[in-house]
């Protein structure tokens, strides 16, 4: 199993970080131990200061492909949820500003979290979906898969260029602005309209 995530996704989000916008989908990605397992507490990892939340529409791959056409990318996932992309943010620029890798900040043990899966078939208009994040009953992000600049199936093309995809991997399709800070004791809850389908507090 393998975890895609795409950064720079929203506009919004690109400009609150000082980034550019870029022509195509930026890809990178994290290891299978990434993913925290259902029913396992999130503890605030011991080497960093500024740990950020980022929450994303996730989709699930359901058929093995590679050098997939846009048009038919949507046969090859069929269910989304809303995950939390967690970020070593002090990490991240200490390691960006020297031209390094940024694996250490994006990609260690439970870094990444989903919630409930809803089928496709469940959703009326995959180019319509909203979804948030609460930080203790306080909303602060908000977005939708309308303002992606690159939408579900073209991102799914693209990473099939690279990289196959395989049934069960995981497809962060980026986050919205209002990314943020989070601390022990933190409560986070995330939706899809109106359906809470992820929740956990940060031990």
């Amino acid at each position: 199993m393998k975890i895609f995530c795409v950064g720079r996704n929203y506009v919004a989000h690109a400009k609150e970080l000082g980034n550019e916008v870029s022509d195509e989908p930026i890809v990178f990605m994290k290891p299978k131990s990434a993913l925290l397992q259902a029913h396992t507490p999130f503890y605030y990892p011991e080497f960093t200061n500024e740990l950020h939340y980022e929450c994303e529409l996730v989709l699930r791959i359901s058929k093995n492909g590679k050098y997939i056409q846009d048009r038919f990318a949507s046969k090859y996932y069929d269910a989304v949820t809303v995950g939390i992309d967690f970020t070593a943010r002090d990490i991240q620029t200490e390691l960006k500003e020297k031209g390094l890798p940024w694996e250490k900040a994006k990609a260690w043990d439970n870094s990444a979290v989903i919630g409930r899966w809803i089928p496709f078939t469940n959703i009326k208009n995959k180019k319509d979906i909203n979804f948030c994040l609460y930080k203790n009953k306080e909303l602060v992000q908000q977005g939708n898969s309308g303002l992606m600049i690159n939408n579900f199936d073209k991102v799914v093309a693209y990473i099939s260029n690279y990289f196959s995809v395989n049934i069960g991997d995981l497809v962060f399709t980026g986050t919205p602005a209002g990314v943020g800070e989070c601390v022990v004791g933190d409560e986070l809850e995330a939706f899809i309209e109106d359906d809470s389908l992820l929740s956990l507090e940060i031990k």
